[in-house]
């Protein structure tokens, strides 16, 4: 089942339950800014999504993990605490699933240490998500050729774009100078291509910061794409995201290090 989604596998009880242990979560791992930047939300949104997202992934990794008794599950937050111990999310069997065919199979637990004696249920504890298998990948190289379809950027994404871009009449000059001044960025610093997963293609893409009004300040975040030709290796750019859908993107694979995605 590719289409598997963390709300069908188990119960996450009501929401004010799970944001209670999504925020036990935040302050077991690591410190992390988990709030999204032009749009601050009082329920951790990006460790949700984070969450939601990485299981679809380690789904799909076959990477779900099962006791020897068929009573618990768990999978590898990829988060750790304070002291490096890896954090894990544990379900229980539901029970009533057998009655109700409707109903998930699990029921949400809680998020646990590999310490913590919850976790001894298993023989081995689950492993991580594998986003990339190239580490080339991960970095834009200056010297391919990137192609960018900006009709369907702009006009497919309007509403994504700060308002008064939507009423210029130099649109597409105004977004090929961010263009050029991003890949300039890129060329004296490499981090500044940041590296998301994309869900929808299972494919790692990198984010070039748009900047439309301030050269350090970014706006928006282009998406790239590298696509093999039948010549050639190429970047292409059909779409753009707001900065929080593109950190929501990019956490999937780590903390990002560049803080034009949260600034």
């Amino acid at each position: 089942m590719d289409d598997m989604d963390l709300l069908k596998f188990a119960f996450v009880w009501t929401k004010e339950n799970y944001n209670a242990k999504l925020k036990y979560l935040a302050s077991m791992a690591m410190d992390e800014d988990w709030d999204y930047t032009v749009n601050p939300q009082q329920d951790f949104p990006i460790l949700r999504n984070y969450v939601r997202h990485l299981f679809k992934k380690l789904y799909l990794e076959n990477k779900i993990s099962y006791s020897d008794n068929g009573d618990f599950s768990a999978f590898n937050t990829g988060l750790v605490t304070k002291k490096h111990e890896e954090i894990f999310m544990l379900f229980e069997k539901n029970t009533k699933c057998n009655v109700d065919p409707e109903a998930p199979e699990w029921f949400f637990k809680g998020f646990f240490k590999e310490s913590d004696m919850e976790m001894c249920v298993f023989t081995e504890p689950p492993k991580r998500a594998n986003f990339f298998t190239n580490p080339a990948d991960l970095i834009y190289d200056t010297s391919k050729r990137l192609v960018i379809y900006y009709e369907h950027i702009i006009w497919d994404n309007i509403a994504r774009f700060p308002e008064d871009f939507q009423n210029s009449l130099m649109k597409t000059m105004l977004l090929k100078w961010a263009v050029d001044m991003a890949i300039k960025r890129i060329e004296r610093n490499y981090k500044i291509a940041v590296p998301q997963y994309s869900v929808a293609d299972d494919k790692i893409q990198l984010l070039l910061p748009i900047c439309l009004h301030q050269p350090e300040k970014a706006d928006l975040a282009l998406v790239v794409s590298l696509v093999e030709e039948s010549w050639n290796a190429v970047y292409k750019a059909f779409t753009c995201l707001t900065l929080d859908m593109a950190i929501n993107n990019a956490r999937l694979i780590c903390k990002p290090d560049n803080e034009w995605l949260k600034a």
